[in-house]
């Protein structure tokens, strides 16, 4: 089902969101799941000045790769199998979004900023993850500060096939759906999408829409039987939106992308597709949004 902006409707937006500016991921492999990115069409564009930490860009998606040891208190130290560690959302007034959702009762992550590094606010989210705010994206972004460009690389590589963040896939535990539609609707002003309204070949679960319309949350229980689900409650998936899912899925599949092709249950079509897992249990979707990303 292709997504009409309209059926969302106009949501209030307490935030002043305006869509994510980057997703984290943690890996002590960093090398591995950068071939990976760059498989999908992402560009290395820069380093951390003064952590492991490697910046991929296209179009607008910002994909960081954080490989240093020494995390915030309380962080896992990173494992081979990449792990999304932190969404960042963009916010008109960065400050001001982080104290309202401290007054509504949401955990603060506590900050160890060196020198020479941006103070960006950030909240507890789903497991050892964590959701930041960011207030820097126009002339002026939190890369200027944080990171130092690759020599020679284009800072702005081109979108391919209209790639865009459509959306970020959470597991959730067994009757937990209230309550994780509260958080991102109370703390946020997510709202849940009728459940006619689905996009992509994933459907499961509750699709969250944000009151900025540039995204969604979907939330995704186990089934009630499943008493050896093995996951706990994380952050699963990021979800592409491209302009033409098989045009781009043939030429993923060409670079070295395999995705799940299952006869009578998931496979590639106008809708959607999902990649075979990648280095342990990495997986990204593609969704058919005709909106597409920003060119270079």
């Amino acid at each position: 089902m292709t997504l009409d902006r309209e059926d969302i409707g106009e949501l209030p937006n307490p935030l002043g969101l305006l869509g994510i500016e980057f997703i984290e991921y943690t890996t002590s492999r960093p090398q591995a799941l950068g071939q990976v990115l760059e498989r999908l069409g992402f560009v290395p564009v820069a380093r951390h000045r003064s952590r492991e930490v490697l910046l991929y860009r296209q179009g607008d998606i910002n994909i960081i790769v954080n490989a240093h040891q020494g995390g915030l208190s309380g962080q896992p130290a990173p494992t081979e199998r990449p792990v999304i560690a932190a969404v960042a959302l963009r916010v008109r007034d960065a400050a001001r979004a982080y104290q309202r959702v401290l007054d509504l009762g949401a955990w603060a992550v506590p900050t160890q900023v060196e020198v020479m590094e941006l103070n960006i606010p950030a909240i507890h989210g789903v497991g050892s993850s964590r959701i930041y705010f960011v207030d820097r994206h126009r002339e002026f972004s939190i890369y200027d500060v944080d990171f130092v460009p690759i020599p020679g690389v284009n800072q702005r590589p081109a979108a391919q096939h209209g790639l865009h963040v459509f959306g970020v896939v959470q597991y959730i535990g067994l009757d937990r759906m209230a309550d994780w539609s509260a958080f991102y609707g109370e703390l946020f002003g997510f709202a849940e999408l009728p459940t006619e309204q689905r996009f992509g070949v994933m459907t499961k679960g509750a699709i969250l829409a944000s009151p900025c319309g540039q995204f969604h949350w979907q939330l995704i229980e186990p089934e009630p039987d499943a008493a050896d689900f093995e996951h706990d409650e994380l952050l699963q998936r990021v979800a592409f939106g491209c302009t033409d899912v098989p045009v781009a899925v043939a030429a993923m599949k060409d670079a070295g992308v395999a995705f799940v092709e299952k006869p009578g249950g998931v496979h590639t079509d106008a809708r959607g597709a999902l990649t075979e897992p990648l280095l342990g249990e990495l997986v990204f979707e593609l969704v058919h949004d005709p909106r597409g990303g920003a060119e270079a």
